[in-house]
């Protein structure tokens, strides 16, 4: 149950998670605007590709534990899955500062654009979300964590499976 102390605890974070909201996709969109001449010792549009899916695999298991009872596993594997999309972020925005996009040139073009906008959209819409259900429990705002989780769980799984199905329809057109 949510008590005066774990309400007062939330809103401490609640201006840092508007803040975050904000400034993340701010930067990132700032950034792709600053190219780099730097060539990097790894293609890593493939590596990135490989953490949304392992964070995809996470946020499974995390749920797994959750339903068991498991309470430390599932804390556990929801730090690493954040922890995985800040890891994708870096290596996302540096790989967009030192290389040119790629244009999608496949037969399914306009399947691919509806996957990579709701994608887009949703990996920023996404960022509250995860930021405040992680709020809820570390301030022990149990109730209302399972609430919220309930709308971050199947967004942020949304976000980590169509980040590897975008790489996998754009990869044949890597130069």
């Amino acid at each position: 149950m949510s008590t005066d102390k774990n309400i007062t605890n939330e809103k401490k974070y609640n201006k840092l998670i508007v803040v975050l909201s904000v400034v993340i996709p701010v930067v990132v969109a700032l950034l792709f605007g600053i190219k780099i001449d730097l060539e990097l010792p790894i293609f890593l549009p493939p590596v990135y590709a490989v953490i949304n899916g392992l964070t995809a695999l996470v946020l499974i298991l995390a749920f797994i534990q959750i339903k068991k009872g498991n309470v430390k596993a599932h804390e556990l594997l929801n730090k690493f899955a954040i922890l995985l999309s800040l890891l994708f972020l870096v290596m996302y925005v540096l790989y967009h500062m030192t290389s040119d996009s790629t244009k999608y040139l496949g037969d399914y073009s306009v399947l691919y654009y509806v996957i990579l906008i709701s994608h887009i959209i949703l990996s920023v819409a996404v960022i509250p979300f995860v930021l405040i259900t992680y709020v809820r429990a570390i301030t022990k705002n149990f109730e209302l964590h399972k609430k919220i989780a309930k709308i971050t769980f199947p967004l942020w799984l949304y976000v980590a499976i169509t980040g590897v199905i975008v790489y996998i329809m754009i990869s044949p057109y890597y130069i």
